[in-house]
C-alpha cells in the first residue's frame, strides 16, 4: 500500500489552458523537449509539432483536438492535455477539465487576459481545477508582466502571487529571478538549460521588494504562514514554497510565472512549479457517484473497485480509442467492465499510453491514469466504465447546446448512407455536434457551435474518405421569449369517446422571467390552495408546460425566459388523471402563448477585433453593419481593439471581409454572449408539400 501511495504522489494530470495563440501548443511542445520525451523542438508555424498533429490543425495553425501527451521530471509522471483556444472547440476543453487534476493557464504577456483566457478560466472555475498561470511571450515587443499580472487580477478575480521577476525586457529578456529561492536562472541564446546564479545586483533591491509583497500576500491568506511571518518578519523558502502549494490547491491564490516557450526561456521554472504547487491524484477530492450512486465515493486507491470515465472518443475506419481517467481500481489487459448507464459489458482488448498519434502498450491502468482503452465498441464520451461487481455512476460532462446550423447532403445519391455514417461517426466523436433530420424539410442538419467548427466537421468528412457533401448556408438556433405575460388563462381539456374520459382544468399566469428581455430559463410554481389541483396532478401541468416549451408561436422555436404560475384548476372523480393534466398543460400553455407578447431571440457574441489604428474606422462601419453594438476601443501595443456584441447571424464570413479591409492585418476573436432581440421573426421553416 506505501508503494501504491508513494506512486500516486508523483502523478500530475493537468491541462494547458488559454486563448487561441498565446502559446498553449509551444509550452506543451518545450516541455516535452525539456523533459527529454523529444529530441527536436516541434513548431506551429512549420507544422511540426507532436500534439497538432490532425493535417487540420496544421493548416489552420491551431489546436481543434485536445491532446494527451506524457513525461517525466523530476521523479514525477506528467500527463498533459493541450487544449483548443478557439472559442468553437470549447467542449474539448470542457470534457478535459472534467478528468484533470490541475491546470497550466498561459497568458500572452502583451495582450493580458484574452476572451477566450477568461471562458476557459471560468470553465476551470465550476469544476474546481487548481491553476498556476504562465505569462508567456515575454520577449514580445509591448510585453509587460505587471500589466498582465494587473489584467489577471481585474478580470479574473484571483488572488495572482507573483512568484519570478524578469531579467531584461522584451528582446533583451534572457532569464528570471527565482522569489521562493532568491536566484537568478538565466538562459542562454543555444539549447542548453538554464544558468543557476546570484540575484544581479542591479535587480537586487527590486527582487527583495517582490518577494516582501509576495510574503505578505501569502501570509494574509494562509494562517501558518502568517504565524510565522508574525514571529520571524519574514517567510523562510520552504515555509513559502508550502504556503503556495496550499493556496493552489485550495484555489485561494494562483502562482503566477512568467517566460518566453517559443525561446525556450522559463520552461524549467514551469515543470518545477507544476511538481510543487499543483495536485496529485490523491489531493483532490474522492470522486462521486451520480443519480442513484450519489452516495458512493471512491478513492484513488489502486486497491479499490475499478471505476473510469470516458471523456473521449476516437472512432474510425480503422478502429476506436476510448480515452478514459481512471479513478479508482486497476484495470488490466483483457478484464470485463460495465457501463453502469447502457446496462452494456465489454472486454478490453489494449491499454495504450497516449502520446498524441501515438501510442505504447500497456499491461494495466491504476488509479490517476489517463489511458486509452480498445476493444470498447460501445461507451459514449461521458460514459463509465466500472467493474462489474460494484457498479458505480460517474456524472458525465455537460456538451453545449450547438448554436449553428447548417444542411448537409451528399452531392450524389449513391452516397447518402457513407454520409449517415461519416455523420454518425463525428457525432459520437463530439459530443457538441449534433446531426438530426428535419422533420418540415427532410433535410440533414448538422449543428455545431460555431462556424469554424462545422468547417471542421466537413472537412474532415471529406479527409476521412468520406464522399462529396454540398453545405447549405449556416443557420443560428433562434428562440423565443415572454415580453407580456397574461394572468387567470384558462384552459379545459375535456375528452370523452366511451370508456374512461379524460379531465383536466387549469388557470396559468404567464410572465417573463426576469426584467431584461433575454433572460433565460424556465421557472414552474403552483399557487393552488385548498388542494383544488393534488400534487401528483401539479407535477403532470409542469411536465406537460415544459413539452410546449419545444415550439413557441412565432416561428416554432424552443421558448425560453418565462415563468408560469398554477393558480387555480379543478378535477373530476373519474376521469381525472395524470395523462390529462399533462395534455392539459402542454395545450393549455401553448394557447396562453398565443395571447401573450412574444419576441424572437437570436445568439449574440462578444467580439473583439484587433487591427492597425488605420482600420479602425472602416471597421467600426463594418460592425455598425453587422448590427454590432461596440462597447469600447483601446489602444493596445500600437493596434487598435475593439469590442462589440455582435449577432452570430452576421458574423458568418466576417474573417474574409476583415481580411479585406485590413490587408490581412486584422484578427478577431468571439466568444458566445447569451441571446438578444432579434429585429423580426424568421420566417417559420417551410412545410414540405404533401404527396
Amino acid at each position: 500500500m506505501r508503494t501504491h501511495i508513494d506512486t500516486l504522489a508523483a502523478v500530475r494530470n493537468l491541462g494547458i489552458l488559454a486563448h487561441v495563440d498565446a502559446g498553449k501548443t509551444t509550452v506543451t511542445e518545450r516541455i516535452l523537449y525539456a523533459t527529454g520525451t523529444t529530441h527536436k523542438r516541434g513548431e506551429v508555424h512549420d507544422g511540426t509539432t507532436v500534439t497538432d498533429f490532425d493535417p487540420q490543425e496544421r493548416d489552420r495553425g491551431i489546436t481543434i483536438f485536445a491532446a494527451a501527451v506524457s513525461c517525466a521530471w523530476a521523479g514525477h509522471r506528467i500527463t498533459l492535455i493541450d487544449t483548443p483556444g478557439h472559442v468553437d472547440f470549447a467542449d474539448e476543453v470542457e470534457r478535459s477539465l472534467r478528468v484533470l487534476d490541475g491546470a497550466v493557464a498561459v497568458f500572452d504577456a502583451v495582450a493580458g487576459v484574452e476572451p477566450q483566457s477568461e471562458s476557459v478560466w471560468r470553465q476551470a472555475d465550476r469544476h474546481g481545477v487548481p491553476r498556476i498561470a504562465f505569462v508567456n511571450k515575454l520577449d514580445r515587443a509591448g510585453a509587460d508582466l505587471d500589466r498582465a499580472v494587473a489584467s489577471i487580477r481585474e478580470r479574473l478575480h484571483p488572488a495572482p502571487l507573483v512568484v519570478q521577476l524578469p531579467i531584461g525586457a522584451e528582446d533583451g529578456f534572457t532569464g528570471v529571478v527565482d522569489l521562493v529561492r532568491m536566484r537568478s536562472l538565466v538562459w542562454g541564446d543555444g539549447e542548453g538549460p538554464a544558468v543557476e546564479g546570484a540575484v544581479p545586483e542591479a535587480l537586487r533591491e527590486e527582487a527583495v521588494r517582490r518577494r516582501r509583497v509576495l510574503e505578505e500576500a501569502v501570509a494574509e491568506r494562509h494562517p501558518a504562514a502568517l504565524e510565522e511571518f508574525c514571529d520571524r518578519g519574514a517567510l523562510s523558502a520552504p515555509a513559502l514554497a508550502a504556503a503556495l502549494r496550499d493556496l493552489t490547491r485550495t484555489g485561494d491564490g494562483v502562482v503566477v510565472l512568467c517566460g518566453s516557450a517559443y525561446r525556450n526561456r522559463g520552461i524549467e521554472p514551469l515543470l518545477d512549479a507544476v511538481v510543487a504547487y499543483l495536485p496529485s491524484p490523491l489531493d483532490v477530492p474522492a470522486v462521486r457517484g451520480a443519480g442513484d450512486d450519489a452516495g458512493q465515493r471512491r478513492a484513488a486507491d489502486p486497491d479499490a473497485p475499478f471505476a473510469a470515465l470516458v471523456f473521449k472518443v476516437n472512432a474510425s475506419a480503422t478502429g476506436r480509442l476510448a480515452h478514459v481517467r481512471v479513478y479508482s481500481g486497476t484495470l488490466a489487459k483483457g478484464d470485463t467492465v460495465r457501463d453502469p448507464g447502457s446496462g452494456r459489458t465489454e472486454r478490453v482488448a489494449r491499454i495504450l499510453r497516449v502520446m498524441a498519434d501515438r501510442h505504447v502498450q500497456l499491461d494495466r491502468a491504476v488509479a490517476g491514469d489517463i489511458v486509452a482503452l480498445a476493444g470498447v465498441k460501445a461507451a459514449r464520451a461521458g460514459a463509465t466504465l466500472c467493474d462489474p461487481d460494484a457498479p458505480l455512476l460517474l456524472e458525465p460532462p455537460v456538451a453545449a447546446d450547438p448554436v449553428v446550423s447548417v444542411a448537409v447532403e451528399a452531392r450524389h445519391g449513391t452516397d447518402t448512407g457513407r454520409l449517415a455514417a461519416a455523420l454518425a461517426r463525428l457525432a459520437e466523436e463530439d459530443p457538441s455536434l449534433v446531426v438530426r433530420t428535419d422533420a418540415e424539410t427532410g433535410q440533414t442538419v448538422l449543428s455545431g457551435m460555431g462556424e469554424l467548427h462545422l468547417e471542421v466537421a466537413v472537412e474532415r468528412i471529406r479527409r476521412d474518405g468520406g464522399p462529396e457533401v454540398t453545405v447549405g448556408r449556416p443557420r443560428v438556433a433562434f428562440r423565443e421569449t415572454v415580453v407580456g405575460g397574461v394572468g387567470g388563462f384558462v384552459f379545459r381539456h375535456v375528452k370523452q369517446d366511451g370508456g374512461a374520459g379524460q379531465f383536466a382544468h387549469v388557470v396559468l399566469d404567464v410572465e417573463p422571467l426576469g426584467p431584461e428581455v433575454g433572460d433565460t430559463g424556465f421557472a414552474f410554481r403552483s399557487a393552488v390552495v385548498g388542494g383544488r389541483v393534488p400534487q401528483e396532478y401539479v407535477r403532470a401541468v409542469e411536465a406537460g408546460c415544459r413539452d410546449a416549451l419545444a415550439e413557441g408561436p412565432l416561428g416554432g422555436y424552443p421558448v425560453t425566459g418565462l415563468r408560469v404560475t398554477l393558480t387555480d384548476g379543478s378535477t373530476h372523480v373519474r376521469d381525472s388523471s395524470d395523462a390529462a393534466f399533462r395534455t392539459a398543460g402542454r395545450l393549455g400553455l401553448r394557447e396562453a402563448l398565443r395571447a401573450c407578447t412574444t419576441a424572437l431571440l437570436e445568439p449574440v457574441a462578444e467580439v473583439t477585433v484587433t487591427v492597425p489604428e488605420d482600420a479602425v474606422g472602416g471597421v467600426l462601419g463594418d460592425l455598425a453593419a453587422r448590427r454590432g453594438r461596440v462597447g469600447g476601443t483601446r489602444t493596445r501595443g500600437g493596434a487598435a481593439v475593439v469590442t462589440a456584441t455582435v449577432p452570430l447571424a452576421e458574423l458568418f464570413g466576417y474573417a474574409t471581409r476583415l481580411r479585406s479591409r485590413t490587408q490581412g492585418r486584422g484578427a478577431f476573436t468571439t466568444r458566445p454572449a447569451g441571446y438578444a432581440p432579434a429585429p423580426a421573426p424568421a420566417p417559420a421553416p417551410a412545410r414540405a408539400p404533401v404527396r
